[in-house]
C-alpha cells in the first residue's frame, strides 16, 4: 500500500469525505464536456500565418473581435493597410452568392497575391474567385472539389523499391532501368539495350533507385537483399459496408527482425565496367539514406546508420576506382538521436559540410572538411542547437533555432539565431521571455515574430533582420474574453530533479471553479518518448489531455523528466535501454514540490493517463512505481518494447534486442501491479500492435490482478474517442474521488 506521507490518516477521510460532496458533480461534468465550446473562439488578435511576397511585403489574417480581418504590410514604410475593402468584397460577394454575407463573416481560405496584376485570388465556400483590386471586380472561376484521402498509404509499408520507372541520363541519350533483377540502358536514339551487371536475383536484386552522376558518364545502382516479412493481424469487428467482420493486415517489423541490406554499385556506362564497393565501412546496416553525386561528377556519397544507432557515417565512394572514405563518423555509447538532431548541408562551391552533433554533450553545429577533417565547431554552450533552418551559402551564414538560451527562461523556449560559417558574429533574432515562431521575408531582410507562454497570449511583431529591432507591433493577444468564463492559465512550474540540480519543467492546470481551501487530487498527462519533449509552451485556451479533466475537480498536471529531448546528452541517455525509467524518479520529486506549495493538490491522491508511448508510461507507473500512483489510464500502449515498430524501439532500446527488453516490459512485470487500472484499446490500431494491450491483459489475469478493458470497435490508435474519454473521466472521478459518476445520459440533457 502507499504510504500517507502528508497527512494524518483523520485529515485525509474529512478530505476525502469533502471531496466527495463537492466534486466529480453532475454540474462539473455538463462543464467539463462544454468547456471546449466555452473557451473556443475567446482569444483574439493572435493571427497565425503570415504571407511574405517578393517584394518583401506580406499579408496576413488577424482574428479580431469584430471577425477575420485581412492585412498588407509593408516593411518599407512600416505600415500595415487592409488587404481590400471588407465591406466592398462583402456586398460583391454577397450579390455573386445571393446570399448575405457581412464584412465581419468573410472566410476566405486559398488566398494568393499577385502584387503585380493586384489580383486576389481565394476560395469560399468551394468556389473559387479572382477579385481584381483595380476595379473592385469579382470573376467566378470554378467550384473547386475536395480532396480525396481514400487510398493513401499506410505508414509502415516497406517501400518497394524495385517497380520506380526509367531514369534517364541528365544528356538524354541513355535510359537505365532494371529488368530481370539487373542493371540495364538504353540508347535512346537506337532503342538498343546494354546490360551492365550480371549478380542480381530476386533475392538479391539491383534497385528501381538509380543516379546518374551529372556528366552522364556513371550510374550508381545498389542491389537489394530483402529484409523480414514481418505483419500485424487484426479484426474488424464492425465494418461499416458488410455484416461479417474483417481480418486486416500491416508491414510491421519489430526489434530484431532482419532489415533490407544495401549494397552500392558503381558502373561506367563508356566501358560498361561494373566496379563492385567493398561494404566493410557499412556491413551493420540499419538503412542507407541520401545517396547523390558530388556535382563534378568525381565521387557520390550517402549516409549510413548502423543497426543500433551507435554509429552515423557520411560515406563517399571515389568514381573512378570505387574506393570508399568515410567523411564524417559520429559515434555514441549510448544511441545517436538520428531521427530528430542529425543535420547535413553540403555548402555550394566548397569541401565543406555543414553538420549537427552531440558529441560535445549538447546538440550543436560544425564545419566539416569534405575530406572528413573537423574545421571548426560553430556554436558551443550548454544550450542546444533545435534546428538548422537555413544555410546562406553565399554569405556563410547558419540561420537556426535553439533552446536554453537564456538562464532566467525556461530552457525549452525556442530563439531564432545565426551565426557565421567560423562561429563568429553570432546574432540573436529573438530574446523576449516566450516560445517563439519566425518567419523571414524571402531576402531574409524582415521578419514576423510571434512569442507566448502559456500564461500570454502571443504577441506578434515586424522586425528588421539587422538589429533585431522591431519596426510595428502587428497585434497584440487578447484573452479578456476567456479570462470571463473563467479560465485559469496554466502555471509554469519548476523543482529539481533526481540528481538534485536539474531544474525539471512542467505546468499545473486548474480548473475553473478552483477553490484554494478544497483538495485537489492530481492527474498526469504522461508522454515521456525519448524523440522529443512534451510540456506546451505556446499559448492555447484549451489543452485536450487536460482542460475538461480539471474540471471535474482535479489538478492537472505535464512534466518532462529525464530521458526527453531538448536538453543535454547527459538528460536524454537517462532513457537508454531503460525505456521503463520514464522520468519517474523526476517527476514524482516535481509533484512532491508542488502539493508543498500548493497544500490543496493532494498527493496520497495520483493519477495517470497516456496514450501510444504515454499508454506505455501510465501502465509502467502502476507496474514499477505505484508507491505514489494509484490509478491509471492506458491507452494503445506498447507494454513491451518486443512488440512494437522497429525503428523506434531499436533508437532508444538498442540493438540486439537483450534482457534489458523484458526489464522493461509492463508485461513480463505485470505481477507487480498495485493499484487501479484501465486499458483502452482501438481493435484496428495499426500503429502500436493491438495484441501489446492484450498480451498485457493476459498477464494480468494470470497474476490474479483487477482491472479494466475497454476495446473501441472500428479505432484505431486513439485515446479512445469519445466513449473513451468518458470511460477514463468516469474512472478516475470513481477511484481518485470516491465518487459514483452521473449517468452520460444526463450530462447530456
Amino acid at each position: 500500500m502507499k504510504a500517507i506521507k502528508y497527512k494524518s490518516i483523520f485529515t485525509i477521510l474529512i478530505l476525502s469525505c469533502f471531496a466527495t460532496y463537492s466534486q466529480g458533480t453532475l454540474e462539473e461534468y455538463k462543464k467539463a464536456v462544454n468547456i471546449e465550446t466555452l473557451f473556443k473562439d475567446k482569444v483574439f488578435n493572435t493571427p497565425s500565418e503570415f504571407n511574405w511576397l517578393p517584394n518583401s511585403t506580406f499579408w496576413y489574417v488577424n482574428n479580431s473581435k469584430t471577425g477575420k480581418a485581412y492585412f498588407l504590410v509593408n516593411p518599407e514604410k512600416k505600415e500595415q493597410t487592409p488587404l481590400f475593402d471588407h465591406a466592398k468584397l462583402a456586398k460583391i460577394l454577397s450579390e455573386k452568392t445571393n446570399e448575405k454575407i457581412e464584412e465581419n463573416d468573410l472566410s476566405l481560405s486559398n488566398l494568393k497575391l499577385d502584387t503585380e496584376k493586384k489580383v486576389l485570388s481565394f476560395s469560399y465556400e468551394n468556389t473559387n474567385y479572382n477579385y481584381n483590386l483595380n476595379d473592385e471586380k469579382l470573376a467566378v472561376l470554378n467550384t473547386s472539389k475536395k480532396k480525396n484521402n481514400r487510398g493513401k498509404k499506410y505508414w509502415g509499408s516497406f517501400s518497394d523499391d524495385s517497380k520506380n520507372p526509367p531514369v534517364k541520363s541528365p544528356d538524354s541519350l541513355w535510359m537505365a532501368f532494371i529488368k530481370n533483377y539487373n542493371l540495364y540502358i538504353k540508347d535512346i536514339k537506337t532503342s538498343e539495350e546494354t546490360q551492365l551487371s550480371y549478380d542480381g536475383t530476386k533475392g538479391n536484386y539491383y534497385a528501381s533507385y538509380i543516379k546518374w552522376s551529372p556528366d552522364s558518364k556513371k550510374i550508381m545502382a545498389y542491389k537489394v537483399k530483402p529484409g523480414e516479412d514481418h505483419k500485424i493481424y487484426f479484426v474488424e469487428s464492425s465494418p461499416k459496408d458488410q455484416l461479417q467482420p474483417k481480418l486486416q493486415s500491416r508491414d510491421y517489423r519489430k526489434p530484431g527482425d532482419e532489415v533490407p541490406f544495401k549494397s552500392p554499385q558503381l558502373f561506367i556506362v563508356e566501358t560498361k565496367t561494373h566496379i563492385n564497393i567493398p561494404t566493410t565501412e557499412f556491413n551493420s546496416q540499419f538503412d542507407l539514406y541520401n545517396i547523390d553525386w558530388r556535382d563534378d561528377s568525381s565521387a557520390f556519397t550517402f549516409e549510413y546508420n548502423q543497426r543500433g544507432h551507435q554509429a552515423y557515417k557520411i560515406i563517399e565512394v571515389d568514381a573512378k576506382t570505387g574506393k570508399v572514405d568515410v567523411l564524417i563518423n559520429e559515434i555514441s555509447k549510448t544511441f545517436i538521436d538520428y531521427s530528430s538532431k542529425k543535420y547535413r548541408h553540403d555548402v555550394k562551391g566548397t569541401d565543406e559540410i555543414i553538420w549537427t552533433s552531440e558529441r560535445d554533450g549538447w546538440n550543436h553545429i560544425y564545419l566539416f572538411n569534405k575530406d572528413g577533417s573537423l574545421k571548426k565547431q560553430v556554436t558551443k554552450g550548454h544550450w542546444v542547437v533545435r534546428k538548422v533552418i537555413y544555410v546562406d551559402d553565399e554569405n556563410k551564414q547558419i540561420y537556426f533555432t535553439a533552446s536554453g538560451l537564456d538562464k532566467d527562461q525556461d530552457p525549452y523556449f525556442i530563439h531564432y539565431c545565426k551565426v557565421g560559417f567560423n562561429g563568429k558574429n553570432f546574432k540573436r533574432f529573438t530574446t523576449e521571455n516566450g516560445n517563439h515562431k519566425v518567419t523571414f521575408s524571402k531576402d531574409y531582410k524582415y521578419y514576423v515574430d510571434q512569442y507566448s507562454r502559456v500564461n500570454m497570449p502571443a504577441v506578434t511583431l515586424l522586425k528588421t533582420a539587422e538589429g533585431a529591432k522591431t519596426i510595428i507591433e502587428l497585434q497584440k493577444g487578447d484573452a479578456s474574453e476567456l479570462v470571463k468564463q473563467g479560465w485559469n492559465a496554466p502555471e509554469p512550474f519548476v523543482a529539481k530533479g533526481r540528481d538534485g540540480k536539474t531544474d525539471i519543467w512542467g505546468i499545473i492546470v486548474r480548473p475553473t471553479s478552483f477553490d484554494p481551501n478544497k483538495s485537489y487530487p492530481i492527474i498526469e498527462y504522461i508522454y515521456a518518448g525519448p524523440h522529443d519533449s512534451f510540456v506546451p509552451k505556446d499559448f492555447h485556451s484549451y489543452y485536450w489531455s487536460m482542460t475538461s479533466l480539471a474540471e471535474l475537480g482535479f489538478v492537472v498536471v505535464q512534466i518532462d523528466g529525464m530521458g526527453t529531448s531538448n536538453r543535454s546528452k547527459a538528460f536524454h541517455d537517462v532513457c537508454w535501454q531503460n525505456l521503463k525509467d520514464g522520468g519517474f524518479p523526476d517527476r514524482k520529486l516535481w509533484m512532491k514540490a508542488a502539493a508543498k506549495k500548493y497544500p490543496y493538490m493532494n498527493i496520497d491522491k495520483v493519477g495517470i493517463h497516456g496514450t501510444s508511448a504515454g499508454g506505455q508510461n501510465a501502465g509502467a507507473a502502476l507496474v514499477f512505481n505505484s508507491d505514489f500512483y494509484d490509478v491509471a489510464v492506458s491507452s494503445c500502449g506498447c507494454h513491451d518494447n518486443r512488440m512494437d515498430k522497429i525503428w523506434w524501439n531499436e533508437q532508444f532500446m538498442g540493438y540486439p534486442v537483450g534482457p534489458h527488453y523484458a526489464t522493461c516490459s509492463n508485461i513480463e512485470n505485470a505481477a507487480q501491479l498495485e493499484g487501479n487500472l484501465m486499458l483502452i484499446l482501438g481493435e484496428v490500431d495499426d500503429n502500436v500492435d493491438p495484441a501489446s494491450t492484450m498480451q498485457f491483459a493476459d498477464a494480468l489475469i494470470k497474476a490474479n490482478k483487477d482491472f479494466e478493458l475497454v476495446t473501441i470497435p472500428g479505432m484505431g490508435h486513439s485515446s479512445g474517442g469519445d466513449y473513451g474519454e468518458r470511460k477514463r473521466k468516469d474512472f478516475f472521478v470513481k477511484h481518485l474521488m470516491n465518487v459514483t459518476p452521473p449517468s452520460w445520459s444526463e450530462i447530456y440533457k
